[in-house]
């Protein structure tokens, strides 16, 4: 049996839903307001790499001058062997495929892989207002970040690390020798002079502003192996500039904060 409400009865009716269709309206606004104050943790960017500082250290420092959250993802590596069956997973689930089954790699907010340290570093720099604001600027900073990258990849094909096959400890020792008291001084050397074509404030690699640059000179002189580090610091003596922008970048904040607790490693 159907009966129609009479018009009365249905204003009636309305009457009485309007207290709880307005309570489940607040309640979803309140709901919703909740969930917008929360911060998400699921889009961050994700860096991929070893438990060491190695190639991705830059980019962790990048994060820390930046003061910006991201996801410090790490694969384990057994020190007696130095295998990490959480790297072969990852290579193997073709997280690793951007940079060609090696690590690290950066995953985006958008998840957008993407590979190599350099493009990384570059990419969180320019994120991060890191870069200048031109592409002048941006290519003079980049400059000098190379002659850093210079002095590194000098430093290996030297051949004085632990990981040199080819040469007798005696031959290491004297290649170790020749490269901190006299290769290595004279590179950086040049650094400062071209440094001080750029630089228009007191521990500034660039202008008067903190930029890439003054990270890739912290790294260099600073976050050397805990062997070279005597070693870097009376290659770099004569270097007052380049000790500046290094000091300077190494007390900024949040790069302190993340050297003081960031995971002992080997190197």
């Amino acid at each position: 049996l159907n009966v129609k409400p009479t018009p009365a009865k249905k204003k009636q009716l309305n009457m009485k839903l309007i207290p709880y269709t307005l309570l489940s309206s607040l309640s979803i606004a309140a709901v919703t307001s909740a969930l917008a104050a929360t911060p998400s943790t699921s889009n961050l960017p994700q860096l991929k790499y070893f438990d060491i500082r190695g190639a991705a250290e830059t980019c962790r420092i990048i994060f820390a001058l930046a003061d910006q959250p991201y996801d410090d993802a790490r694969y384990k590596i057994d020190p007696a062997t130095f295998s990490s069956p959480e790297f072969l997973n990852a290579k193997e689930d073709g997280e690793l495929k951007m940079n060609l089954n090696r690590a690290p790699v950066l995953v985006t907010s958008d998840g957008q892989t993407i590979g190599q340290s350099k493009a990384i570093e570059r990419y969180l720099a320019k994120q991060f207002g890191l870069m200048g604001n031109t592409l002048e600027e941006e290519a003079m900073i980049d400059c000098i970040a190379e002659h850093c990258r210079d002095v590194k990849d000098a430093a290996r094909y030297k051949g004085f690390s632990k990981f040199t096959k080819n040469k007798t400890e005696e031959e290491k020792a004297e290649a170790r020798k020749e490269w901190f008291e006299s290769d290595m001084p004279t590179m950086l050397q040049k650094i400062e002079e071209a440094v001080k074509q750029t630089s228009t404030s007191e521990g500034c690699a660039f202008v008067s502003s903190t930029t890439y640059a003054d990270v890739a000179i912290w790294a260099l002189l600073r976050d050397c192996s805990a062997g070279d580090v005597e070693d870097t610091k009376m290659a770099s003596e004569k270097c007052i500039l380049l000790n500046e922008i290094a000091e300077k970048v190494g007390t900024n904040e949040g790069v302190a904060r993340w050297l003081k607790k960031r995971p002992e490693s080997m190197f």
